[in-house]
């Protein structure tokens, strides 16, 4: 069955994640996403370990669905192919810092020049704008400048390194993704395209949300285990007798109550609700103390049966396997470019009635 965007043509000039992840979810909803490579520049996530088969297993992942154009930008008639390219195109994605669109000759105005109907989409570390538009970065600076990683880790050991990319994927890829079907919706209102300025640096402090309501309107700072959901409450993770890991998430009174009751803590009900630093202090050590007593299958296997927001944490193998992510498709097998099929994360928006099918690559 045909994806949503099944109309929409796009063109990708992006390299590494953001890009590529915003024009790969794309592709799994429908869109048509032709990849400009350059032959003479090494894509990292081209050569980034492990690999299976040709290609690593990201770049595999990030092309999924998409058709590849090779074309050095810097060799005469290139350009003058991207131009008439565009001609036929809905989306331009790229992912070079300020102005090197432009100087390549295939900018947004020269682009825009010949197809008016064109959205052209920018993702860069810092924005078009501003002092730092030309500065380098990646995910870790970005949550360091926005504020985020001020309030997350621990206050003994500071902030900590993330597993994922948050401000690259949350940040850049999400919000280009939404920028660009906003865009898609107003052209077809007004019948005109867009310039989409995407700052992963604004993107990740508008992920400060709540806290960032907190500081700024509340003048409450934030800090490492200072919040409710940051550590400074009995909201948290806990270890097993085996060295593994339960999150505890049960905020709500009947969440709590039951909490308290399956871990035979009943008499700390009271501080679960508490607001008071020193009851929740008390309530986390409780806690600690009684998840240290049983392993992690043990636990595992009791809360499977008590609804109270108490969950393991999996590794992505785990997760993979778990009958939730089973039931929801969200492991997929895909083309990984050379007809054999590989395990990849499936599409996480689901359509009701008209799900797109993962395209191959």
């Amino acid at each position: 069955m045909a994806g949503p965007l099944n109309t929409l043509r796009i063109l990708d000039f992006s390299t590494l994640l953001p890009g590529p992840y915003a024009t790969m979810m794309l592709a799994d909803m429908g869109a048509e996403v032709l990849r400009v490579e350059a032959p003479d520049r090494v894509d990292l996530a081209k050569v980034m370990p492990p690999f299976d088969g040709k290609f690593s297993t990201t770049f595999s992942y990030l092309s999924r669905g998409k058709q590849t154009l090779q074309l050095n930008l810097k060799q005469p008639g290139s350009v003058d192919k991207v131009k008439e390219l565009v001609k036929d195109y809905d989306v331009v994605v790229e992912q070079f810092r300020p102005g090197v669109m432009d100087r390549l000759g295939i900018g947004y105005e020269t682009l825009r020049a010949i197809n008016p109907n064109l959205i052209y989409c920018a993702i860069t570390g810092y924005g078009q704008t501003g002092p730092y538009k030309d500065r380098a970065g990646h995910d870790i600076n970005y949550l360091a400048i926005s504020g985020v990683a001020s309030h997350c880790g621990r206050a003994d050991s500071g902030p900590p390194p993330m597993g994922i990319q948050v401000a690259d994927v949350a940040g850049g890829s999400h919000h280009a993704v939404m920028g660009i079907l906003a865009a898609v919706i107003q052209r077809q209102q007004t019948g005109q395209g867009a310039f989409i300025d995407i700052s992963m640096t604004d993107a990740a402090f508008a992920l400060n949300a709540m806290a960032g309501a907190a500081a700024l309107a509340g003048g409450q700072p934030q800090k490492p285990e200072g919040g409710m959901l940051n550590g400074g409450t009995f909201y948290d993770y806990y270890q097993t007798s085996d060295g593994r890991w339960l999150s505890v998430g049960s905020l709500e009174p009947q969440f709590s109550a039951r909490l308290c009751d399956t871990l035979g803590l009943s008499d700390l009900k009271s501080f679960a609700l508490s607001q008071n630093p020193e009851h929740q202090q008390k309530m986390k050590a409780a806690i600690k103390e009684k998840v240290a007593t049983k392993t992690f299958a043990e636990w595992r296997a009791i809360f499977a049966e008590v609804d109270a927001c108490v969950e393991p944490v999996l590794t992505i193998e785990e997760a993979a396997e778990h009958p939730q992510m089973q039931a929801r498709g969200m492991v997929i097998n895909a083309d990984r470019g050379d007809d054999k099929l590989q395990s990849q994360i499936g599409l996480p928006i689901k359509f009701q009635g008209a799900a797109p099918e993962t395209p191959e690559l």
